[in-house]
């Protein structure tokens, strides 16, 4: 068995990455246990109403908390709000939501505003239930811009950065798209206590095309990115059924098609539309982790040949049980220079998120988790094996957080985790933008 695989062994029982375990074992039958408790509340009303400029808790006093989750109006508002006062661009996706919302996001750069100037890609709220999502990047953001402007540092628990590393982060170039699935958003955080599962503890998107009702509505947009979609004929027949779905009524139902969602031809037009981008994260919970690619099997560096686009291996691809190169065996292949740099960040991310609380996260590849196809961490990555034309995308998946096993769904954190989810997700992104400008961002930016 492969090293890697022993490893999720041991670690998968706590952290299902995304997915209840009766989800995971491709179980249609959803444990709805109602418990009184749904976590931090959902915050009412709008608090950015006024205009009134604010900050998240990596420069305020060390004893701060928040106490309400932000809804979706205030995502927008908060944002907007950060927008006018630091004066940075923004954009909206063409595409519109099922129920007529659209993607908008900020660009913010200390080195130019041309489309080339902005590397990094920060992706938040994929998943509707993963609670505190759209706030870590949101609140982070209004940290990074306030430091930036009045000079001083970050603070996230026992993780702190000076000053001079404010000015050196930015100097990435940073896209961020807080609420990238806003449908799913506002159903999960309507004001409830133990709505059916239909509604309480959201995954997907609300597309009806596939299912009109209960849980055959919606997408789970991280399983309809264009990497190895087509699970049931690129897999092995022993492990596709945990890959994704073609169920409907499936937490992993992959869609219609490759990119059939506008949630998801969103993501990948920002990445069109900003071509310099080397950096992605995609911000999940719960599980503790910090992946890096790939999510499709073992990562191996031995064998060019032995990769995504060669369907000589659909047999037996997803299997971790193997050797690549043994027999069969196979491994999706990453040159030696590019995992080196992918684990190189990772662990960085990991022991950032790690030493802010003294929670233990783990650094892994994603496929040590279980192997996945169309997700949005392995399309990034794939984008130049697939089209050499196209710019090389580290990509990455961060699950914040622990899980609340009190609550109604467990993916609703809380107060206390949501503070300290908030203080690790900062330290998260600021040692990814670190990182990013250490180990590289491509060529020079010229505007």
């Amino acid at each position: 068995m492969k090293v890697s695989s022993i490893l999720a062994v041991a670690v998968a029982p706590l952290s299902w990455a995304c997915l209840l375990p009766e989800e995971r074992d491709g179980s249609q039958i959803h444990r709805v246990v109602r418990r009184q408790s749904t976590g931090t509340p959902i915050g009412t009303g709008n608090r950015f109403s006024s205009g009134t400029v604010f900050r998240g808790l990596g420069t305020q006093a060390s004893g701060s908390s928040l106490s309400t989750i932000l809804n979706v109006a205030e995502v927008k508002a908060g944002f907007d709000i950060l927008a006018s006062t630091y004066g940075f661009g923004t954009f909206t996706a063409p595409y519109t939501t099922y129920n007529g919302a659209s993607i908008y996001g900020g660009k913010v750069s200390s080195v130019g505003t041309c489309t080339n100037a902005f590397r990094v890609y920060f992706n938040a709220a994929i998943h509707a239930r993963e609670r505190g999502s759209s706030d870590g990047l949101l609140y982070f953001m209004a940290d990074l811009l306030y430091a930036n402007k009045n000079n001083v540092g970050l603070t996230y628990g026992s993780k702190s950065y000076t000053a001079a590393q404010v000015k050196t982060a930015l100097s990435a170039g940073i896209i961020f798209v807080p609420l990238s699935n806003p449908d799913g958003v506002a159903v999960s955080t309507e004001s409830h206590c133990c709505l059916p599962y239909d509604r309480g503890c959201w995954r997907k998107n609300r597309n009806p095309k596939s299912g009109t009702s209960g849980s055959s509505i919606g997408v789970d947009l991280n399983r309809n990115f264009d990497f190895l979609w087509d699970f049931r004929n690129l897999f092995a027949s022993s492990v596709a059924s945990s890959v994704a779905s073609t169920s409907p009524s499936s937490e992993t139902f992959h869609g219609t098609a490759a990119f059939s969602e506008p949630e998801t031809q969103s993501i990948k037009w920002v990445m069109d539309s900003y071509p310099k981008i080397r950096w992605f994260v995609d911000l999940h919970s719960y599980a503790g982790d910090v992946l890096y690619s790939w999510g499709s099997d073992e990562n191996q560096s031995r064998y060019s040949y032995m990769n995504f686009k060669n369907s000589s291996y659909n047999s037996v691809r997803g299997v971790l049980s193997d050797t690549p190169g043994s027999g069969s065996g196979y491994g999706e292949y990453t040159p030696a220079a590019e995992l080196a740099d992918n684990q190189a960040a990772a662990t960085r991310i990991g022991s950032a998120m790690s030493t802010v609380a003294g929670r233990s996260y783990s650094v892994i590849p994603a496929a040590d988790l279980y192997p996945t196809s169309g997700a949005s961490d392995d399309y990034s990555y794939s984008r130049h094996f697939a089209d050499s034309s196209k710019n090389l995308i580290h990509g990455y998946t961060i699950e914040f957080g622990f899980g609340n096993s009190a609550a109604s769904c467990p993916f609703y954190p809380t107060v206390a985790q949501y503070n300290t989810n908030l203080r690790e997700v900062g330290a998260a992104f600021m040692e990814t933008l670190l990182a990013a400008v250490a180990i590289g961002l491509g060529d020079t930016v010229t505007c």
